[in-house]
Formats: structure tokens, sequence, C-alpha cells
């Protein structure tokens, strides 16, 4: 079984678990699914708004996808959110939004 499948299936057991949420976003963006992890980064924050790794990786899966201004967006999001929560992580996104 693969590791996507091994996380759908602990998600439909759990399926407001935000690590588990996570970690299927990540796995989607390594397999190139770039539609499917931004949907699945989006449900992260949707059960979480303060869960910072999902902003930054949102915004680097978008950057994968070649979709510069969205990844932009929601950088810019991440970065405000990080600010008030973890302000390490606000620089780290600031970065990467200025390379963009």
């Amino acid at each position: 079984m693969s590791r996507r499948a091994k996380l759908e299936g602990l998600l439909r057991e759990n399926p407001n678990d935000v690590f588990l949420n996570f970690a299927l976003a990540m796995e989607l963006s390594k397999e190139a699914q770039f539609d499917a992890a931004v949907a699945q980064f989006d449900r992260v924050m949707a059960l979480d708004a303060a869960y910072i790794p999902a902003h930054f990786q949102k915004g680097s899966t978008l950057l994968a996808a070649n979709r510069r201004d969205e990844a932009k967006a929601a950088l810019a999001r991440g970065i405000e959110t990080a600010r008030a929560h973890d302000p390490h992580a606000a620089e780290e996104m600031q970065a990467l939004l200025d390379s963009i």
C-alpha cells in the first residue's frame, strides 16, 4: 500500500486531523498533483489557520505548478499569519516571496 493510500485510509477514520491532512497535501505535491495538493493545503488551513507549514508549502506548490501570482498571494497571506505565531517562518516565506 502506498503512503498516499495509507494517509487516505487514516483520514477516513480521522477526517479533521490537521497533521494527516497536511501529510496528504505534501504527498500530493510530491506526486505533482498540484491542484489536489493546493486544495488539501486549503483544507489544512480551514482546520487550523495558524498551521504555518501549510501556508509555506501551498506557496511552494503553486510555484512548482508555475502559478506565480497565486504563489505570491498565498505567501503574502502566510506571512501575515506567521508574524503573529512564528516570526522565523514569516522570514522564510518573505525570502521565498522575494525570490519570485
